[in-house]
């Protein structure tokens, strides 16, 4: 079935700026919860008789539905509406999010979990294409660039909220918080967009296209959770989820290219932006989440900082988005968004580069200041990223075209987890055999330093020099994933050069929204 046609144009709400805020929290409200729950998980499994490894679960349920749901947005749009589908997701995602807090068992937690993370999927693309739509042509910049630092900033915060609230309150708050912010998020823009013209579609339900998604996306997402701990492919688990979500993502793709009405649009590849500022930022982000994720790790594990302190060290890469967005957003149309990303990628890879030489002795100062200066090639990178991939999309596409492509860096960035943190582990491995292979403990050298490390008693003295070597083996294996990562931000640059201006056309007066 054909798009319709985007309704007239030129609708604007009463209060444009508390419309923005209800729109801007409810998407804050959603990218937080993807990581608030992570440093909670310890305390969750204790009040609810959990093991650890069932625990996490709490995290993999929200992402294998999360990105079954994301891909599903252009569809729901059609058949209901960005604002009707805004609004109930919204509070919907109040409803789950109540219910996890209510929780009384793992299992309860897991499902509401599952529920919350289905919810929430069409709520960030959904929340850009309103945004876009209610913002004059000239100002769509800025709009764009509220939504990028939202996607920066909520992340970090999670953890750091969480623990927070964990540490002074309960677990079960770190649930509760969305419900007024939710409440008052779907009210506001109920309110104000009301009256906001959308034309309908009926499309057919595209079954087989459906189980395919839900069946390969949902194994492919469980066996990225679980891949490190199962020991990837030497676990029957592993494989049979790889197999299966390897036949029916291929199903599911061939069936969707073919498909007249299919529930997922593909075919949105055809556009030439689209599909060079996709690959960027599928790139780009699955290498800024690889960031995000080892520098905590990498502080807890090998340099004794708690989770708290090591949130505070990373938190500093979210102060210059703040900072920049309003004017990255005023002043970036008036440049090639080209070059802007291709600066943006060239300090995330200094940053990475100067990680790569990093060492046990390394201070807090350091650390932070690195990741201050990493926010300012961050402030430059969604916003022009997220404009260019959108630039040559139809208006009745934008909505789909931006579930598409939250999806797909949604998966690259479960990829990255994975593969950074199995690479670190097996790189640690192999550096901590080179590094004892020559170590005897016949030695004299050797069993004088122990026995100096151990006060004179040998046994305890060995055990501390392995810790020692242990440590040094992960600060090598952290500093090679870090050059690697380096890498990866100038490849990137050679993508957002596929692009091809102008990066504003299609967003034009006709982006007023609507199906």
């Amino acid at each position: 079935m054909a798009a319709a046609p985007a309704p007239a144009n030129g609708f604007r709400p009463p209060n444009l700026a508390l419309t923005t805020v209800g729109l801007a929290l409810a998407s804050f409200m959603q990218v937080l919860d993807t990581t608030i729950a992570n440093v909670s998980l310890p305390t969750i499994a204790g009040n609810l008789g959990a093991s650890s490894n069932q625990a996490t679960w709490v995290i993999t349920s929200f992402a294998v539905s999360n990105a079954i749901a994301l891909p599903l947005t252009g569809y729901l749009t059609r058949r209901f509406g960005e604002l009707r589908l805004f609004t109930w997701a919204t509070l919907a995602f109040v409803v789950a999010s109540l219910l996890c807090g209510l929780a009384n068992s793992m299992g309860f937690l897991v499902v509401a979990r599952a529920l919350q993370g289905f919810v929430c999927g069409p709520m960030y693309p959904v929340t850009q294409a309103l945004l876009l739509s209610i913002y004059p042509p000239q100002k769509r910049g800025q709009a764009i660039a509220l939504l990028a630092m939202v996607t920066v900033v909520a992340p970090i915060a999670g953890p750091i909220l969480g623990g927070w609230i964990t540490d002074n309150y309960s677990w079960e708050w770190i649930f509760f918080i969305n419900v007024p912010i939710g409440v008052f998020s779907s009210f506001v823009v109920g309110r104000q967009l009301k009256g906001r013209p959308e034309r309908l579609e009926k499309p057919k339900m595209d079954y087989i296209g459906l189980a395919t998604l839900v069946l390969g996306v949902g194994a492919l997402q469980t066996m990225l959770d679980l891949g490190n701990d199962e020991d990837w492919f030497n676990s029957t688990t592993i494989v049979i989820l790889a197999i299966i979500s390897a036949i029916s993502l291929a199903v599911f793709i061939i069936w969707e290219l073919t498909e007249k009405d299919p529930i997922v649009n593909l075919r949105l590849f055809r556009h030439r932006n689209f599909s060079a500022g996709t690959l960027a930022m599928v790139m780009a982000y699955a290498a800024f989440f690889s960031v995000g994720l080892l520098v905590p790790l990498w502080l807890q594990r090998n340099l004794g900082y708690t989770a708290i302190w090591a949130g505070f060290a990373s938190a500093p890469i979210g102060i210059l988005p703040v900072i920049l967005t309003p004017f990255v957003g005023k002043y970036a149309q008036r440049f090639d968004l080209r070059i802007l990303a291709t600066f943006a990628f060239v300090v995330m890879a200094g940053t990475s580069f100067i990680r790569s030489g990093f060492n046990l002795d390394v201070d807090f100062q350091r650390v932070a200041m690195v990741q201050l200066w990493q926010g300012l090639g961050v402030a430059l990178f969604f916003m022009p990223v997220l404009t260019i991939l959108l630039s040559d999309l139809e208006p009745h596409e934008i909505a789909a075209g931006s579930g598409l492509a939250t999806f797909v860096r949604t998966l690259g960035g479960s990829f990255a987890a994975s593969l950074t943190t199995w690479a670190w582990n097996q790189r640690s491995t192999v550096h901590h055999a080179q590094l004892t292979e020559h170590i005897s403990a016949y030695d004299p050298t050797i069993r004088q330093t122990a026995e100096q490390l151990g006060q004179g008693d040998l046994q305890r003295g060995a055990v501390m020099l392995n810790q020692m070597i242990s440590q040094q083996a992960v600060q090598i294996g952290f500093n090679e994933i870090f050059h690697v990562l380096g890498i990866i931000f100038l490849i990137v640059i050679a993508f957002v050069w596929f692009a091809k201006p102008p990066f504003a056309a299609k967003m034009g007066p006709a982006a007023a929204g609507g199906h």
